[in-house]
């Protein structure tokens, strides 16, 4: 029947990359030798379609026709056997006039793409292509691949007919298109662009107001992509659909039901048949919906799947103890249908067209005849991961949890609980000085709130498949099923009745996406690169406090105040400085440069060649002997490799000109100096926040150095700018809003340990021989 009906059919496939694309491909070219294909791949980057095409010889899709045939014929065939038009939907090249069959399997998945995403894929791809179709001269039988779902929120038996509705897809396309432009003019309204601004200044203030503005302009464009998904989401719902998926391939199907028939009228260009070359004559076209399509149960071989489709990511998070309660009706009806079975049935229609003008509907799917239910499916997985348990990173082999299918409401209550008890785990522990035990905290919350995340994100999608009451019937697909011959069952054969579910599931499905989960390793972080000589020049920027160094700036000054005091005077000065750090760390919050400069204020008055001494014969060796040891060789690994090494740092270049041999180049703060005396005022403005990144821009501009090849290593998030601005980026001790960011971009993450544990080291009081006490500096304000 099939092979016999396809030989020597010019067959175009759209989608031939895609999960269901490549298990057709691979019945065709292990079975059907006459049959010709053309295939209509998109160039994707640097590949061309014909390279994306070609590629596919070497993926598990076709190991087993590879293994047949052998690699080299199988790329020869890839290469000159199969016809390759490249293109795309969005704007379809010119197809040959000459075509038989269309099995168009191109289609966009997701279950809440933005409205006109989901529209243009799903609604405006189809009627391009029948436009095409039509410009070709072309009579193909079309046989559309649409999905069951398109039946919307219903109950009881849906049988293989058309839609019953009276929606207007070209209004719904006309719509869909406006949504952007109107959610891109809302988000630039002033109340909005102010709440952002809010919001990120309070994260990002002391980074820099660039910075500042990058993360407000990703929020206006995150809002936007937002608002579109919701906006998808509830025209679907308000129209009888659960997402914008089902309701785009309903408008889909009719579109193509009324562009097979005849009509001209496509929404993306004026009705003017005899001007575009157009041909309005009926094709012939057939409907196929698949049910939830998964793993194949013996095409190419058992288990093949390409990526995770509906059911993976639910299965993977249950079998690792993730998941412990889903919403979802334990007697309702789970529709799986291997994807091997889908591609069979597809080429069965595929070879037998009906009346051009009189489309034909088939449900390839399970509930029928083989139900599944949700209550079985869970009860299977369980017992499976009960035998085969998940293995955990540092924790031994997972348990799964017991279900109970309390309903939708009680999930939604637990996970707003666990949602709100996460936000406030957050905002207490970023206000937390860091420390290890404060990392800690971070790193499981961060865990925490992606597990959180995925159980919203997937209750909000799949929870009204999980409930659905609903069966399709297949009887039509199944007469056509039974017309196989005997000898052609066992290649194209696609009854789901065929199906043992306990096998499937336990012995085929679950192994094969949970295989790649099992090879595990101690997780491994992000590694600091190392570093290796270059042909361009390369920067290694290190930050001083709390990177190279645990200290800070108000500890610099209390070691050179206290030192230039006798003992009898420290309460004093301890007491003055305690009175004023709550004024500081407010202001260290806000803005960094400010806190340095009202910092900087109390050198007021201080003798400069009395603090070039004071450093030299007091704090020198103390300096050296307190920087991180790890730091310490980090910069000579890099010294080594040639790289040209540079210490930034807010700290005084009077303090830190110890540790100048260490470095190629010392960036410091400079105080003003007047008559010898400093003013309290710098010299210039620090270099901190995005100042660095703009220095070090301009720096390596000078150098010719490559800023994708440097090095940067900082603790604060007003590092930030500067850590982005490298290619190589290191987070050292960080602050909490760092390791956020950190951890968020898989940034390494190093933990130096300082000499001295980070204590603060208190010098010895002023000694006879030196200037007299209070003469190097004088009380601060």
């Amino acid at each position: 029947m099939i092979r016999e009906a396809l030989a020597g059919k010019r067959v175009l496939i759209t989608g031939v990359t895609g999960f269901l694309g490549q298990a057709v491909l691979e019945r065709v070219l292990s079975e059907l030798p006459e049959t010709r294909v053309i295939a209509l791949v998109r160039p994707r980057g640097r590949r061309s379609g014909r390279d994306r095409l070609v590629q596919l010889a070497d993926k598990p899709v076709l190991a087993r026709w590879r293994e047949r045939v052998g690699s080299h014929e199988a790329r020869r065939v890839l290469t000159e056997d199969v016809e390759v038009v490249q293109g795309d939907l969005d704007a379809p090249p010119r197809l040959p006039g000459d075509l038989d069959v269309v099995l168009h399997c191109a289609a966009a998945v997701a279950f809440d793409p933005p409205i006109d995403e989901g529209c243009a894929n799903n609604i405006e791809g189809p009627v391009n292509l029948y436009r095409a179709l039509r410009q070709s001269g072309a009579r193909p039988h079309v046989v559309h691949v649409s999905t069951a779902y398109v039946a919307g929120d219903r109950k009881g038996v849906i049988d293989e007919a058309p839609l019953a509705h009276h929606i207007d897809w070209r209004a719904e396309l006309t719509a869909a298109r406006q949504a952007r432009p109107d959610a891109e003019r809302a988000s630039r309204e002033p109340r909005r662009l102010e709440a952002w601004q809010h919001q990120a200044s309070k994260v990002h203030r002391k980074a820099g107001p660039q910075t500042t503005a990058g993360d407000v302009e990703r929020r206006r464009v995150d809002w936007v992509e937002q608002r579109l998904v919701d906006a998808g989401r509830a025209r679907a719902q308000s129209l009888g659909w659960p997402d914008v998926y089902t309701l785009t391939k309903a408008l889909g199907e009719r579109a193509a039901e009324q562009m097979a028939g005849g009509a001209t009228d496509g929404p993306t260009r004026p009705a003017d048949a005899h001007a575009s070359g157009e041909q309005a004559l009926a094709l012939p076209l057939s409907i196929v919906r698949p049910s939830i399509v998964e793993s194949a149960l013996r095409h190419p071989y058992p288990g093949w799947i390409d990526g995770f489709k509906m059911a993976e990511p639910l299965i993977i998070a249950y079998g690792r103890g993730v998941l412990p309660e889903f919403p979802g009706i334990p007697e309702g009806v789970v529709d799986f249908i291997p994807v091997d079975l889908v591609a069979c049935g597809l080429l069965a229609v595929a070879a037998q067209p009906p009346e051009a003008g009189a489309p034909a509907y088939y449900h390839i799917s399970s509930g029928s005849r083989n139900p599944l239910t949700f209550n079985r499916m869970y009860e299977l997985v369980r017992d499976y991961f009960r035998a085969h348990p998940m293995p955990q990173r540092d924790f031994g082999e997972a348990s799964v949890p017991e279900w109970s299918f309390p309903g939708r409401g009680w999930v939604e209550r637990r996970l707003g609980l666990a949602e709100r008890a996460v936000a406030t785990a957050d905002r207490v522990v970023t206000r937390l000085p860091r420390s290890t035990r404060t990392r800690g905290w971070m790193s499981r919350i961060h865990q925490r709130r992606r597990q959180v995340e995925f159980l919203r994100r997937y209750a909000d999608l799949y929870a009204a498949y999980a409930e659905a009451e609903v069966i399709y019937t297949d009887d039509r697909a199944h007469r056509l099923h039974q017309q196989l011959p005997a000898e052609e069952r066992d290649a194209f054969g696609f009854d789901a009745a065929d199906i043992d579910w306990r096998e499937y599931l336990q012995d085929i499905h679950c192994p094969s996406v949970t295989a790649p989960m099992r090879h595990t390793s101690p997780r491994v972080e992000p590694r600091t690169p190392r570093p290796e000589p270059a042909e361009q020049p390369v920067m290694a920027v290190f930050d001083l406090e709390g990177t190279l160094l645990a200290s800070n700036v108000i500890e610099g000054y209390l070691w050179l105040r206290l030192a230039d005091l006798p003992a009898r005077d420290w309460p004093g000065e301890l007491a003055g400085v305690a009175r004023s750090l709550p004024k500081y760390l407010a202001t260290e919050r806000r803005d960094r440069s400010a806190f340095l400069r009202e910092v900087y204020r109390r050198y007021a008055g201080a003798s400069l060649a009395g603090l070039q001494q004071l450093v030299a014969e007091e704090a020198s060796d103390l300096l050296l002997s307190r920087v991180s040891p790890a730091g310490l060789r980090q910069v000579r690994a890099h010294r080594a490799c040639g790289h040209h090494t540079v210490l930034l740092t807010g700290a005084l270049d009077v303090l830190v000109e110890p540790l100048r041999p260490l470095f190629d180049e010392v960036v410091a703060a400079r105080l003003g100096v007047r008559d010898g005396r400093c003013t309290g005022y710098l010299a210039e403005p620090p270099v901190v926040g995005e100042a660095r990144a703009e220095w070090l821009t301009h720096r390596a501009a000078r150098l010719a150095a490559d800023l994708r090849g440097s090095y940067a290593y900082g603790d604060s998030h007003s590092d930030l700018p500067l850590l982005e601005r490298v290619g190589n980026p290191v987070v050292v001790n960080p602050d909490p809003a760092l390791y956020q960011t950190a951890r968020a971009r898989r940034w390494p993450i190093e933990r130096w340990q300082h000499a001295g544990g980070g204590r603060v080291a208190l010098p010895a009081p002023a000694a006879a021989g030196r200037a007299a006490p209070g003469a190097t500096m004088r009380a601060g304000p």
